[in-house]
């Protein structure tokens, strides 16, 4: 599925293909939830890397979060304007970009059970709003964005 996303102000559009678009996943962890906001938690999607396609680039900064007192090697892409979060590229598995479900404008499907992660770092004000057939965390799950969608039969070209 060709996925069209930007930043709030205009200044960076992109477009990238997924076959894993359903936003099941609801991160917890201190740096989704400071540096993407939204509700206590951020929704990753998974794309092909090589399809991604900026326009305004220019206006692009990149931000290494730093994870147990080390740089982190990910780089969250984020609008030097708005500073809307965009996506997530990790050199360590260079065929895949993570762009953040806030940032995209096309429609998205509604995914059929979704899953809490990093719950241990969550803000104590956060509520988690789990229903009946979500899954939930303290840490990372050991099923991956393509596994799941793989399990349950969403993969799309």
């Amino acid at each position: 599925m060709r996925l069209e996303g930007s930043c709030h102000c205009g200044a960076v559009r992109f477009s990238v293909v997924s076959p894993h678009p359903y936003p099941y996943q609801r991160c917890y962890c201190s740096i989704c939830r400071k540096t993407a906001g939204g509700g206590g938690y951020a929704i990753n999607l998974s794309a092909r890397a090589e399809t991604l396609e900026v326009e305004g680039g220019e206006h692009k900064g990149v931000y290494h979060a730093v994870i147990d007192g080390k740089q982190s090697a990910g780089e969250r892409h984020f609008c030097r304007h708005c500073a809307s979060a965009l996506w997530v590229f990790d050199p360590h598995w260079p065929e895949l970009v993570h762009p953040f479900a806030s940032a995209i404008d096309s429609e998205l499907p509604i995914p059929p059970e979704r899953v809490h992660l990093l719950l241990d770092s969550k803000s104590g004000w956060v509520e988690v709003e789990a229903r009946e057939n979500d899954r939930c965390f303290a840490g990372y799950p050991e099923e991956s964005i393509a596994e799941w969608h793989r399990r349950l039969g969403l993969e799309t070209p």
